[in-house]
């Protein structure tokens, strides 16, 4: 069989067409209600609970075709559809991150500085700080008050009546900034965000623009100064997801990486019915900086909901029954990769890279020069997920992150895999990862939803 890179309209008829914009608007749509990771999850619980799905934690028993949900403390979600084999027999995993690099709130971040208010902010993930400047800002998060009541927050967002921003130099002044590296053009301390200038009649001096946003919030929120020590406040791009170019054939939006393939995993499990194999969605938060902690995939989250299962199927929760049954399952560690850019051509490897409207990326490795931090996925495993998506007619390529010398990254494989798991990576390839402003193709993201599908429901 010829290996071939092909792009997926030219032999199109008017379903698949049909199809792929269709399923854009849905992502679309979850795009623009689902900017954070506790987003994400309050999406997910309220798409699953349409079509049926109840916490697990509830369920005393379990049986081929229940279909159930687990949430890892608002952040991170496991959606399970139950297989037709004894969970010892392995399940099928996909696994994608639905947090994005973004600016987080400092927890003492209100001051005022010559009669404007800003918020300080400690970035989150890799960015290029210069881009997070100058355009429009949303804040999105909550606020836990001393009482336990959490307070949500989304404002500023296109369509709102307000919008925040970071400042920058204007190019009249810019001799001296032009002149430093891209990396310092802007100083993480100086990411700091407008969020007023208007001075209250009361109050200190140099105090009284910030008392008076601190009473905006106290009055609009019920929030106070201290609040902010228990808040986890996330500043966004304030754009809406939109169609891109004048075919609309490309979604624009912050928060592709990874919500480009988080949702095509989460509408492929809502709509698996009885698989062969235990289908399990799982959605982790922390990628972005190493999956660390209780609600990375680093954490004991999908181990705990395995044993639920073994437990709830009557197979018997102990370790041997588990490692059983990792040891037999499978899993697509599903995440961006670069799609190939003509504009800067020179740091990809043009014949092993991601290409946009050719379908899903396969990635045998990831990791940065010399695969360091990947996790290599056997050939055994390639020609499983190589047969699955052909025999569904999988649109797909292979793909690696650039040249072997330029760079690199990593993903939730190796976590995964570190369990006993066999896993590759697989995703959306993209342009302007990392970006505020993200770029992929529709028919790439159906596709992934085809291929989670067909990963799901394999035999």
């Amino acid at each position: 069989m010829k290996y071939e890179v092909k792009n997926g309209w030219k032999d199109a008829d008017e379903a698949l067409k049909a199809a792929v914009y269709d399923f854009a608007n849905g992502y679309i749509d979850f795009l623009n209600s689902a900017k954070t990771e506790r987003e994400s999850v309050d999406e997910a619980v309220r798409l699953a609970g349409q079509v049926g799905f109840k916490p697990l934690g509830e369920a005393e028993s379990l049986k081929a075709g229940d279909k159930l949900y687990a949430v890892n403390k608002n952040k991170g979600i496991a959606l399970i559809v139950i297989g037709r084999r004894p969970i010892t027999d392995g399940v099928g995993i996909v696994g994608s991150h639905i947090d994005a690099p973004r600016l987080d709130l400092k927890q003492n971040p209100l001051y005022e500085s010559d009669e404007m208010a800003f918020l300080k902010t400690h970035y989150y993930g890799g960015i290029k700080k210069y881009q997070w400047t100058a355009i429009p800002l949303a804040i999105h998060g909550v606020v836990v008050k001393q009482s336990g009541e959490t307070v949500k927050i989304a404002i500023g967002d296109e369509g709102d009546d307000i919008t925040f921003t970071i400042t920058d130099l204007l190019p009249h002044l810019g001799n001296s900034q032009m002149s430093k590296p891209a990396y310092s053009f802007i100083e993480g301390e100086n990411l700091n965000v407008l969020v007023g200038s208007l001075p209250t009649s009361e109050g200190d001096d140099g105090k009284k623009v910030r008392e008076a946003v601190l009473g905006l919030l106290t009055e609009k929120y019920g929030i106070d100064d201290e609040d902010f020590t228990s808040a986890e406040l996330e500043i966004v791009p304030a754009f809406k997801a939109k169609d891109l170019g004048f075919d609309r054939s490309l979604i624009g939006a912050y928060g592709h990486d990874d919500r480009v393939c988080s949702y095509p995993n989460l509408r492929a499990l809502l709509d698996t019915e009885t698989p062969e194999y235990t289908a399990i969605c799982l959605l982790t938060d922390k990628e972005e900086v190493g999956s660390m902690g209780n609600t990375g995939a680093k954490s004991r989250f999908l181990e705990l909901a395995l044993l639920e299962l073994l437990d709830k199927t009557g197979a018997g929760a102990n370790a041997l029954n588990l490692n059983r049954a990792l040891d037999r399952s499978l899993c697509l560690s599903a995440d961006v990769s670069a799609a190939y850019d003509p504009n800067y051509a020179g740091v990809y490897e043009k014949s092993n890279s991601g290409r946009l409207n050719c379908g899903i990326a396969i990635s045998k490795y990831t990791g940065s020069r010399g695969k360091s931090g990947s996790n290599d996925a056997p050939a055994e495993l390639m020609a499983k997920v190589r047969a699955i998506f052909n025999e569904a007619g999988v649109l797909w390529h292979t793909a690696e992150l650039g040249k072997v010398d330029e760079g690199g990254g990593g993903t939730i494989a190796q976590f995964v895999a570190n369990l006993g798991v066999d896993t590759i990576d697989c995703g959306v390839p993209m342009l302007s990862m990392h970006a505020p402003y993200e770029v992929a193709a529709k028919m790439d993201v159906y596709q992934c939803y085809k291929a989670f599908s067909a990963f799901f429901n394999r035999k």
